[in-house]
């Protein structure tokens, strides 16, 4: 027998079946020609500026306030039916040297529900389908098989989603991963061992799963915060509310620049978190649905204390502050008596300060002037904003209630 090192590099590759040979090629010299390598080589080097600025993570565009009201929507109309039950079975044991082993048909599944889940990361009902299905049960089988329940079917919902069906309420889902049945599941049908009797050794009756429940319910988003900025467009709410918090509503020098209700939150050292809603639409006949009226008053309900927002530069700025407090208790009577503290914006324009004193004279209550732009005295609002959350914590653990938290 040959040894393997007699035979050439060719030979030796062809003998051996590992690949086809191919002849190696030297490297290039010094002073060749150099071809340039394809394009699609080209494209996979990361190794340049070029590559590396491919591999950045592409950041989220933020979207304008325009598209941002296609996403969110504060109420829906579901269609929500329970799953189907399982058919029951109808059939009889039989085996070698028992030929009479009676029936043994098993009950069909129960079918699945279909549930309303409350999910802190859910900020608008724009992902809610207008109709849903429950999963069916499972026939039953042979030998008393029970068939399969039908899974659970969820439906993920913002904090704060009130159900109503038919003009009524019959949830309120203001807490964290709470639940509520929306829809149950229909019962599975009974095998023929279920109607095994004395009078009846043989039955061949099996019933059909029972359809599962139907109903038609209506969604409606309250904004869950704990302050709610309440003001006349164009009074710095929206200002406001990005200089206090991480919020980034948007900003213009005109009305109606915020079209969806915005929360921001306020940090403090002490690992606390104050929610604060910036409300848009409130103008003078907005309980008559003015405006964006009644479309937006609803997220004031869930406030648990209010924030009255108004211009200093305008004349008689105590007149914006009664105009708000009407339009409030016209649409539900107590509102306006929370509590409450007074923001003179926009005190940084020279007729503010004048102004400043004059609504002092015609209110009683505790008005706090300040400057969005500027940031000029936000650590008092800052430091009463706490007070009122304090407050409302001691408030709500004296009654026994959970106070909500962020």
């Amino acid at each position: 027998m040959l040894r393997p090192n007699v035979f050439s590099s060719a030979t030796r590759a062809l003998w051996e079946g590992v690949r086809p040979w191919r002849p190696a090629r030297s490297p290039p010299q010094a002073g060749f020609l150099q071809q340039p390598a394809p394009s699609w080589q080209r494209s996979l080097s990361t190794s340049g500026a070029r590559g590396a600025k491919n591999q950045r993570p592409r950041q989220k565009r933020a979207l304008s306030e325009k598209k941002l009201t296609r996403y969110f929507v504060d109420h829906r109309r579901v269609r929500v039916i329970g799953g189907c039950g399982g058919e029951g079975m109808n059939s009889f044991h039989s085996e070698p040297r028992k030929e009479f082993g009676g029936p043994d048909g098993g009950n069909g599944g129960d079918g699945g529900p279909v549930i309303l889940k409350v999910d802190q990361q859910i900020k608008s009902l724009a992902s809610v389908l207008p109709r849903y299905r429950g999963t069916d049960g499972e026939r039953g089988g042979s030998k008393n098989c029970y068939g399969a329940n039908g899974g659970y079917t969820y439906i993920k919902v913002p904090l704060g989603t009130l159900v109503k069906e038919d003009g009524k309420i019959v949830a309120d889902l203001a807490q964290h991963d709470e639940e509520y049945i929306a829809a149950y599941g229909g019962m599975g049908g009974k095998g023929n061992r279920f109607f095994l009797s004395n009078e009846n050794r043989a039955p061949v009756t099996a019933t059909p799963g029972e359809s599962g429940q139907e109903r038609i319910l209506h969604l409606e988003l309250r904004t869950m915060a704990h302050a709610g900025l309440v003001g006349f467009p164009n009074s710095g709410k929206s200002s406001l509310l990005r200089a206090i918090s991480n919020a980034k509503p948007a900003v213009a020098p005109y009305p109606f620049t915020t079209l969806n209700p915005h929360v921001g939150i306020v940090q403090y050292q002490d690992y606390e978190q104050v929610a604060v809603a910036d409300v848009p639409g409130i103008i003078r006949g907005a309980h008559l649905n003015r405006g964006l009226g009644l479309a937006f008053l609803r997220h004031i309900e869930r406030c648990r204390f209010l924030l009255f927002v108004v211009d200093l530069s305008v004349s008689e700025p105590w007149i914006q502050f009664q105009d708000l407090k009407y339009e409030l208790e016209q649409y539900e009577e107590g509102l306006s008596k929370r509590p409450h503290v007074i923001i003179g914006n926009k005190i940084d324009l020279p007729q503010s300060k004048t102004n400043l004193l004059l609504l002092k004279k015609h209110v009683e209550q505790r008005v706090i002037p300040l400057s969005a732009l500027t940031g000029d005295n936000l650590e008092e609002l800052f430091l009463h904003l706490r007070e009122l959350y304090d407050e409302y914590v001691r408030t709500e653990q004296a009654c026994r209630q959970n106070p909500v938290k962020w």
